[in-house]
């Protein structure tokens, strides 16, 4: 009885077994997926300590901009601080929004200027950015 028994059991088990084991394979076959598709994290190296040699391009890129950029700048914004301190009675003007005239009056922040015969603006003296040689006006 015990044999017979067994020889039903043993099919059910193999059943069982073989079952497992595809199980285990999918398992496996799943998880080497998941290798192929995402990377690994390994651990990296130590790495060293950051020296003075990493902050040698960003130097370098200072210097470079200071060169191109602000020095020429600031010698602009001298000049032009230069040209508006000497501004006179007389002179003749541009200004950054393309008006042309002739100097009535200087003030400390403002100055009056002569566009046309008995026509006359006042504007900052910031805005004055040409003085032109006198005479280069001649309808004024």
């Amino acid at each position: 009885m015990l044999y017979a028994n067994l020889n039903l059991i043993l099919p059910i088990l193999n059943f069982l077994l073989l079952w497992h084991n595809t199980a285990l394979l999918k398992i496996e076959f799943n998880i080497n997926m998941i290798d192929f598709f995402v990377n690994n994290a390994w651990a990296a190296p130590a790495q060293q300590q950051p020296g003075f040699m990493s902050f040698v391009p960003l130097i370098i890129l200072f210097v470079i901009f200071y060169f191109i950029l602000i020095r020429p700048q600031m010698k602009q914004a001298k000049q032009h601080k230069q040209l508006v301190a000497s501004l006179a009675k007389g002179d003749e003007i541009a200004t950054n929004g393309g008006l042309l005239g002739k100097i009535k009056e200087v003030g400390d922040n403002f100055i009056v200027v002569e566009v046309s015969k008995e026509t006359e603006v006042k504007i900052q003296k910031q805005a004055v950015s040409i003085v032109y040689p006198k005479g280069t006006f001649k309808t004024l």
